[in-house]
């Protein structure tokens, strides 16, 4: 009688240690469920700034667009030298400003060069200093011109190195 009091007991204490086995991994699976539910939504919202940037640039019918062709550009970087070659569409609202683009190319082709040159490896690696420089380019090349607006800047080619 001793002998079954003892594995009852001992039983007793089996099923704790099951219950707590059970409920440490059920709580593992929702900690490994939430996180792989955290990086998809972030990726979603990677997607979300970038579709919004495109509805930015892209509202409305598209304008006559103009390719530079490509760039290479020493950037700034204390360890080491780097470049940038990129290739750039511009978005213009109308056939004139497409006009005035092309007789002003050197001048913008300067400009850009003169502030992607400014610009670091570190600003210039993520997507916000992308949007950033875009965004850059926008307000000078509409400063030079005088017959319209740029609409949007397309990278069509962009390699840091």
């Amino acid at each position: 009688m001793a002998d079954e009091e003892k594995q009852k007991k001992t039983g007793g204490k089996g099923k704790l240690i099951l219950m707590i086995a059970g409920v440490i991994v059920v709580l593992l699976s929702v900690a490994v469920a939430a996180y792989l539910l955290g990086a998809s939504s972030s990726g979603s919202s990677d997607s979300g700034v970038m579709e919004e940037s495109a509805q930015e640039q892209g509202s409305g019918t598209i304008g006559p667009m103009v390719d530079i062709n490509d760039f290479i550009i020493n950037i700034l970087d204390k360890n080491e030298t780097r470049y940038l070659k990129a290739a750039i569409t511009i978005e213009l609202d109308s056939e004139e400003t497409a006009a005035e683009v092309t007789q002003r190319m050197a001048q913008i082709r300067d400009a850009i060069l003169l502030l992607v040159g400014n610009k670091t490896f570190a600003e210039l690696s993520d997507l916000q200093g992308k949007l950033q420089l875009r965004a850059e380019i926008i307000a000078r090349l509409n400063k030079l011109l005088t017959t319209g607006k740029v609409k949007g800047i397309y990278f069509t080619e962009f390699v840091v190195q």
